[in-house]
């Protein structure tokens, strides 16, 4: 049953309301009470928006029209298959990051003030996030991506206590600022050429000027919404804010937050209908570049919420991937290619929320069972913490895109649509697409090579370090969103060809239903092939397990140490560290990559305890941040002898400011007048 204009103004307003609501309660509530409010409030958004979604992916898309005064004009509200498909995808990550977050946010319970701006903040982006899917005003538009904006950023900084936390949650709102300004100039240009705040004006203004420039529009806008998903080189926030914010929110950031900047991509896409050649190219070369610098660089990192933010990154990459080759099969009016370019994108988009944000509630666990993110210093834990080690080498072969698991169909689709599209008689294409294909099995392969490292060396082997507290393994409750999240990921694998005709309807927008239908079946009759093979790979794991089970059912099992290799008195330091696990790769990658080294030189025949340390840096930072920042304040540098600390200057400085306000008006009106009397001369 398709919602009726009122029907679906009154879901928008009850929904506005509860909000209201829930942030008054937040300020009355205690305790757990606030943590109980937000889940209630947020899962309450969820459901209304995820009715709106539902009927808009499967039924008509429908919008409401709502009046924004004299300032914003007509404010329309509109839910097509794509916005529905977000709003879904987001829902889903945000109820498992709230309830999660609820039991993570437990041992700060006494910073009662810190906890409701918290929580409140939490309510606000889910609320932000949807207007951002829905809302086709501009002026409105920016209005709820700056909310979206700042409420992330105190999201970022709860430990606003610690320097490090201050300094990344600065970068990222300055970053955003800068998003927000390219947005603002998009939407200024189109405005002042149409007279139209509405979205689909920039059609309109697109179709009705030269390839060039509706190229150079798209290409701001594109700009803009790259520095929210985090491609290269326009990432240098994220490998910050995602260590330093609580572990649902890392999930929340990485699943959903910066799919925004997925998702204003592809609506422009559907806006801007030209240079669809051209936009595919220049896409995929930059996620080209994105994937594997991605990847090179999580692998070095140390500190394990900083490697998942770095194959955020690459999953970015990834996205990028789909929707360049989506774009190039409209260029060149090839169907097979537009459905596996936007069908593996957006499947991968959904992917990539689940696992990624699995994979950043296992490492909170791990953070608050150890009060470290330094892989260095963990090992063995396993053995402590069975059921967060299984779930995250869940979320680490499905990062991986291995078989049965959800992130294997979306590059499947990928990977057949590239293979596809070598058929060509322009050189420039086909270099471009093999070069693709490479970097995507070179992304695939170091992915493997990273959570291979990650994993060993957190939960394998024995303790490295000396903690001065028990761990346990975590509490129902945060394993439980967790467990939640590791089945959509099995289901996806095993399934895929459910889940790829649900994405087909939001891929119909870019392209005829009719013309697409036929790729779509051939990918569907391949994908009921890997189910099939996927559902036979568990079955036979779980009859070789159900064999060993029987045939050791009556041994008795000796439990003993690892074998020292002959030594008397082995310990920790024998094992693996995570520098020493890719000294072979961080050798061969070093000219691309900065790598700083710490170490104390031996001396003598008995020297002391010795250490070296490696430090990776992002060379891409040091180049675009580093070098210009530093010139800058060189140059600002140069007027500090005007902050001198003197009273009397200050004033003088007024008193000059406010004789240049009234000298440049009298200026240029004594100018004026002069030119109107030559020209009456």
């Amino acid at each position: 049953m398709q919602p009726s204009q009122t029907c679906s103004e009154l879901i928008l307003i009850i929904t506005i309301l509860i909000t209201l609501v829930g942030l008054v309660l937040l300020l009355l509530a205690r305790g757990q009470a606030k943590g109980n409010i937000a889940l209630a409030i947020v899962l309450l958004n969820a459901g209304l928006s995820s009715w709106i979604a539902f009927h808009a992916l499967f039924g008509e898309p429908y919008e409401v029209i709502f009046s924004g005064g004299l300032v914003f004009g007509e404010i329309p509200v509109r839910v097509d298959s794509l916005s529905a498909w977000f709003i879904l995808v987001m829902n889903l990550t945000m109820a498992t990051g709230i309830v999660y977050g609820i039991r993570y946010m437990i041992p700060y319970a006494n910073q009662s003030a810190n906890i409701t701006l918290h929580y409140s903040s939490f309510i606000l982006n889910h609320m932000a996030m949807i207007g951002i899917y829905a809302i086709q005003n501009s002026l409105a538009f920016l209005c709820v991506w700056e909310l979206m904006a700042i409420s992330s950023f105190l999201l970022v900084i709860f430990e606003h206590g610690k320097m490090e936390t201050l300094k990344a949650g600065i970068n990222y709102l300055v970053q955003s600022h800068i998003c927000i300004v390219l947005l603002t100039i998009g939407f200024i240009w189109v405005s002042s050429n149409t007279g139209s705040y509405d979205f689909n004006a920039i059609s309109l203004y697109s179709a009705s000027v030269i390839p060039a420039i509706s190229f150079l529009l798209y290409s701001c806008f594109f700009i803009a919404f790259a520095f929210k998903a985090g491609f290269v080189p326009f990432h240098t926030w994220l490998p910050y804010a995602h260590p330093v914010a609580p572990a649902h929110v890392s999930g929340i950031m990485s699943g959903v937050i910066i799919k925004l900047g997925i998702f204003g991509i592809l609506r422009m896409l559907l806006l801007i209908k030209e240079n669809h050649l051209l936009i595919g190219y220049s896409i995929l070369i930059i996620s080209i570049i994105t994937g594997v610098y991605g990847v090179m660089l999580a692998i070095i990192q140390h500190n394990l919420k900083k490697l998942l933010a770095y194959h955020s990154i690459e999953n970015i990459g990834i996205i990028g991937f789909g929707i360049g080759l989506g774009t190039i099969g409209l260029g060149l009016n090839n169907p097979y290619l537009v459905f596996a370019g936007f069908a593996g994108a957006l499947l991968h988009t959904f992917n990539h929320s689940l696992f990624k944000s699995l994979l950043f509630y296992a490492a909170g666990t791990v953070y608050q069972a150890t009060h470290t993110m330094n892989i260095e210093k963990l090992g063995g834990l396993i053995k402590k913490m069975p059921q967060t080690a299984t779930l995250f080498l869940v979320g680490a072969l499905a990062i991986s895109g291995l078989p049965p698991f959800n992130g294997f169909i979306s590059e499947f689709l990928i990977y057949s649509g590239l293979f596809n599209g070598i058929r060509s008689n322009q050189l420039v294409h086909t270099v471009i697409i093999v070069t693709a294909i490479f970097s995507l099995a070179i992304i695939g392969g170091l992915a493997m090579l990273c959570f291979t490292k990650a994993f060993s060396i957190v939960f394998l082997g024995t303790t490295r370090h000396l903690f001065h507290q028990k761990i346990y393994e975590a509490h129902f409750f945060k394993l439980f969103p967790k467990y939640i999240v590791a089945i959509c990921i099995i289901a996806i694998g095993v399934m895929p060809q459910l889940f790829v005709r649900v994405v087909a309807i939001p891929v119909s927008l870019f392209s005829r239903e009719d013309i697409l239908q036929t790729a779509q079946i051939a990918f569907i009759d391949t994908l009921q092939m890997v189910s099939l093979a996927a559902w036979g790979l568990i079955l036979l794991s779980l009859l070789i397990l159900g064999i060993k089970k029987i045939a050791t059912a009556n041994r008795n099992m000796a439990v003993a140490p690892t074998w020292g290799c002959g030594y008397a008195a082995p310990t920790p330091r024998f094992q693996y560290t995570a520098n020493s696990f890719v000294r072979s790769y961080r050798k061969l990658v070093h000219p691309l990559l900065i790598m700083n080294k710490k170490e104390k030189i031996i001396y003598g025949v008995f020297p002391k305890p010795v250490y070296s340390e490696t430090h990776p840096y992002d060379k891409i930072e040091a180049l675009f941040i580093d070098v210009p920042t530093r010139y800058i304040r060189g140059f600002m540098g140069r007027f500090r002898v005007l902050q001198n600390g003197s009273v009397q200057f200050y004033i003088l400085y007024g008193v000059v400011f406010i004789l240049i306000s009234i000298t440049i008006p009298l200026l240029v009106n004594a100018i004026g007048y002069v030119i109107n009397l030559l020209k009456q001369i």
